[in-house]
């Protein structure tokens, strides 16, 4: 269901910035470092929509990939840990021989 409202904002979201894109289509003056360019906003506004999404989902990705790793070492741990305890838990459930203590008096 989370995913479905997902797609559904994003839709609504890409509508709205497609509606303000075709608004905006006067030629605006772009100053780079070492130019100026005219370029019209509505390609303006779709690059820097565009560009932002790219940034937004680079810097996703990179968390993902890290919290996986995350899981993966902390899977191995727990792996170590049930594996110590079940060591530990036949070395307890082995029989202790008792030897009979003989009254010396």
């Amino acid at each position: 269901m989370k995913f479905q409202w997902t797609l559904l904002l994003g839709l609504a979201f890409a509508l709205i910035v497609a509606v303000f894109a075709v608004i905006n289509v006067d030629p605006v003056s772009v100053n780079y470092l070492f130019g100026e360019a005219k370029w019209p906003l509505i390609l303006v506004i779709l690059g820097s929509v565009f560009m932002g999404g790219i940034i937004v989902g680079s810097v996703g990705l990179l968390r993902m990939f890290v919290l996986q790793r995350e899981v993966k070492a902390l899977k191995k741990k727990n792996k170590e840990l049930e594996e110590q305890l079940v060591q530990k838990e036949t070395f307890q459930e082995e029989p202790v021989q008792e030897y009979p203590i003989e009254d010396i008096h």
